[in-house]
């Protein structure tokens, strides 16, 4: 049975059409057959989406694969490019790993979202990275009150509030000024956007945790909620957004373990110089944590 591949490009960009092009020339002399994303049987046999872009192409191929088995893998052809597995330069050898099967596939929370407007039926949605809550009328506030595990917590005028998976803390949430949370981490965060208010500091919840927000009926502007800023619904004044932890997970496939500090320092260009580490000859500094006693603590061990 032959093998699919489908090919996710972001096609307002040369640079992607063109890694496009050398991906499905690979694929095809490794004897995989490579799927445009237009093609009308879709994902059908697919075993794998190769993304060329930035992460919101990936995110794009999120979509088209929600629901399935079907892993994502990015080669970054954008700006930062967290969710991406590989560079531009790597296209031959992303490839060569694909037809090797030569990956490993890790699992992405996600976050469930529900729209409660008056006189209208709930509006359901999802989001891998976060669902964000923002004013309206660009000259006004938002007015909102937050709530978690259904008790109020604090209300404001706002720009804005983003409620973000793990996954999505380097995201929206990031440049809001929220915390950078490690993937495997079971969490969401609520990081409110410029508020008017003394205690307006991100939040990180666990994974059982259900966050609100809700839009005052006096809020001087109404607001949007947008979803991994692709889907957007009108918000009206008086109306309740639920963000719960999403029961479908997305599938990213890996081609390595490199630890999640070393995506950082790459995407971020993050300054490491000087940086020692723990000498790999040091008998003693080698000594698992688990090992020192009592007495080495007192003379000068690990406390």
């Amino acid at each position: 049975m032959t093998r699919s591949v489908l090919v996710v490009t972001h096609l307002g960009r040369q640079e992607a059409v063109r890694a496009s092009e050398v991906v499905v020339r690979a694929l095809t002399e490794a004897g995989i057959r490579p799927v445009r994303e237009d093609a009308h049987h879709g994902l059908d046999g697919c075993e794998m989406v190769i993304v060329l872009g930035g992460d919101g192409t990936i995110l794009r191929a999120a979509e088209l694969t929600r629901g399935t088995e079907v892993p994502v893998l990015g080669i970054n052809l954008g700006h930062v490019g967290f969710l991406a597995e590989s560079e531009r330069e790597q296209v031959e050898e992303v490839v060569r790993r694909v037809a090797a099967r030569d990956y490993e596939v890790e699992e992405r929370g996600t976050v469930d979202v529900r729209i409660l407007r008056p006189g209208l039926p709930p509006v359901h949605d999802w989001a891998l990275n976060e669902a964000t809550v923002e004013k309206a009328d660009r000259s006004r506030m938002v007015e909102v009150v937050l709530e978690v595990d259904a008790r109020p917590l604090s209300s404001f005028g706002c720009d804005g509030v983003v409620m973000s998976t793990s996954t999505g803390s380097t995201a929206h949430a990031f440049s809001a000024g929220g915390p950078v949370v490690w993937p495997d981490v079971d969490a969401m965060l609520m990081v409110p956007l410029s508020a008017h208010a003394l205690f307006a500091r991100p939040l990180v919840v666990g994974p059982s945790s259900v966050l609100a927000v809700e839009v005052l009926a006096r809020s001087s502007s109404d607001a949007v909620l947008t979803c991994d800023g692709r889907r957007k619904h009108d918000v009206p004044a008086g109306s309740r957004i639920e963000v719960r932890r999403g029961a479908v997970p997305v599938r990213l496939a890996r081609l390595g373990r490199a630890p999640f500090a070393d995506r950082l320092v790459s995407r971020f260009d993050l300054p490491v110089t000087g940086w020692r580490g723990r000498a790999a000859d040091d008998a003693e500094d080698a000594r698992p944590w688990g090992s020192w006693s009592e007495a080495g603590r007192d003379e000068g061990g690990p406390a």
